[in-house]
């Protein structure tokens, strides 16, 4: 009886052991997206590994995956979804695969005259509608990061809706930006993000749009002649996590995350127009692309092509998140 005593008792203080070990282990985010480092997406998720890993004293390691490392673009919302990985950034057009393609109005060319108007969406009802439309999917929204307006590069000029036609250009998967390019006479080739270097460079598509702060750190200005400054277009990311996940943590530990989450935004949104601003910079000194900035008459050609657009696809997305949008405008006295 003794030695039997002995032995549970041996076996209560290694269980016991063990739980206090693993009661200090720290809790692990994988975040994972698919820029590199040094953008603003990528600098953003630094911030936040920083400012959640010192909030929480070491109780929470967050692991970066940038540049797609650790899943391909495609991939990474049903790695959430299953709980491979805990957070992500995707682009908000990211969403309309799963059925939510309200999202898919960030995408509408032409839809935000300037930030105060995208910074009244994204931080007012509209936002915060949109992420609870995540909740059923598993996933909870906590944040939208800024890139920026898109310019469109090519191997020829384009400065007319005109000089599109027959080009070959990526876009990612988006209903919306496949009518825009076919709207302008293009042809929309949907492409994996990783994927646009090599396919410029080998001329499988002509070219395509995108933020500067990405046209520069994916050097595809190295294989593109020409660049518009056409702000037509908008790019931003909405970081998402695993709702489970993120329902399951401790609730000090969820505050002190929501708040470096908040810090993190705020440093991500400050940097974004100055890194773009000084990618288009590094574009023209590196002397391999001409750019042209689109003069007034140019950009309402290029308006008058696109806005149908928005017509066209009111019966995706919805004329009500439409309309919402066009409120905010009219708020700020754009038309």
């Amino acid at each position: 009886m003794k030695l039997k005593s002995l032995r549970l008792a041996l076996f209560a203080a290694t269980a016991i052991a063990s739980a206090a070990v693993f009661a200090q282990a720290p809790i692990v985010i994988k975040f994972s997206h698919v820029v590199t480092t040094d953008t603003p997406k990528g600098k953003g998720a630094e911030r936040f590994k920083e400012l959640a890993e010192k909030a929480t004293k070491g109780r929470v390691k967050v692991e970066l995956y940038p540049n797609s490392t650790l899943y391909k673009d495609k991939e990474e919302l049903e790695a959430l979804q299953l709980g491979a990985v805990q957070m992500l950034a995707p682009s908000l057009a990211k969403f309309g695969p799963l059925g939510i393609k309200e999202f898919e109005a960030f995408d509408l060319p032409y839809m935000f005259p300037d930030k105060s108007v995208l910074y009244r969406v994204t931080e007012g009802a509209v936002g915060k509608d949109l992420f609870k439309k995540l909740e059923s999917k598993g996933i909870t929204g906590l944040a939208y990061w800024d890139n920026g307006f898109k310019v469109m590069t090519s191997n020829k000029p384009l400065r007319m809706p005109t000089d599109f036609k027959g080009q070959k250009l990526r876009i990612q998967s988006s209903k919306v930006l496949d009518a825009q390019m076919r709207a302008l006479g293009a042809n929309p080739q949907v492409m994996a993000f990783s994927e646009v270097y090599q396919a410029l460079q080998t001329g499988v598509v002509d070219g395509g749009e995108n933020t500067t702060s990405n046209v520069y750190t994916q050097k595809m200005h190295e294989v593109q002649s020409h660049l518009t400054v056409s702000n037509h277009g908008y790019i931003g990311y909405a970081v998402i996590v695993n709702k489970k996940f993120w329902d399951g943590l401790p609730g000090d530990i969820r505050g002190q995350l929501e708040t470096a989450m908040k810090d993190a935004t705020k440093y991500t949104n400050a940097i974004a127009q100055q890194e773009n601003d000084q990618a288009l910079e590094a574009i023209r000194k590196a002397g391999k692309t001409t750019i042209y900035v689109l003069n007034d008459k140019e950009k309402a050609e290029w308006r008058k092509a696109l806005l149908p657009v928005r017509k066209e696809m009111e019966s995706r997305i919805g004329k009500e998140v439409i309309a919402a949008v066009e409120k905010e405008t009219a708020t700020l006295g754009y038309k």
